[in-house]
């Protein structure tokens, strides 16, 4: 799943692949899911939102070129907004909602508001759990043991069966990837 060094974003970017996007998506549905959610929607109007996000993530993302001066989860979560937005604007129109009334949608929602420790954590566990699969069980437990479980590498070598020094390369290997994974999207 996670082949080349390239960051994802650059990798839809310059070359789409249906690989790259069902990475895209894998790592991003739970956390606009999670915003959505925020908006006290019911579970079918989270999916479709969900849904028409990455529509329009589709369109803009090929022309999308990462600043690292800017934040991509803003961007992200102004296109949330935005097609939130829209559909909101449409439902109203389909009500005939008195004029005026779609002026009062916010520019921006606090039900969104999202720090930047709550997204880091979310947008780290669910491309761990994506990443998984990418290394041997061995090589994973061992990185797993000694950082997340924050045990002892001797420890964890002796539960394993290596060596102490083996359990050091699977935390380098592991956390190397991850950061070139991520690289881009964390600000």
């Amino acid at each position: 799943m996670f082949t080349t060094p390239a960051s994802l974003l650059e990798r839809i970017r310059t070359a789409p692949s249906a690989m790259a996007w069902d990475q895209f998506v894998d790592l991003y549905s739970p956390l606009l899911i999670a915003w959505a959610n925020r908006l006290h929607l019911n579970q079918q109007d989270v999916a479709d939102l969900v849904q028409e996000v990455f529509v329009a993530l589709v369109e803009a993302l090929p022309r999308f070129h990462y600043d690292p001066k800017q934040s991509f989860r803003a961007w992200l979560k102004t296109i949330l907004l935005n097609t939130w937005r829209k559909h909101q604007a449409k439902v109203a129109r389909m009500r005939s909602v008195a004029d005026g009334a779609i002026d009062e949608i916010p520019d921006t929602d606090p039900r969104l508001e999202l720090d930047e420790v709550e997204y880091r954590k979310h947008l780290v566990a669910r491309a761990l759990q994506l990443m998984q699969v990418a290394f041997e069980p061995v090589t994973w437990k061992a990185c797993w043991g000694y950082v997340v479980e924050d045990r002892s590498p001797d420890d964890v070598a002796a539960e394993l069966g290596i060596t102490t020094n083996a359990v050091y390369l699977a935390k380098s290997r592991v956390l190397r990837h991850l950061r070139t994974e991520l690289q881009g999207l964390l600000e």
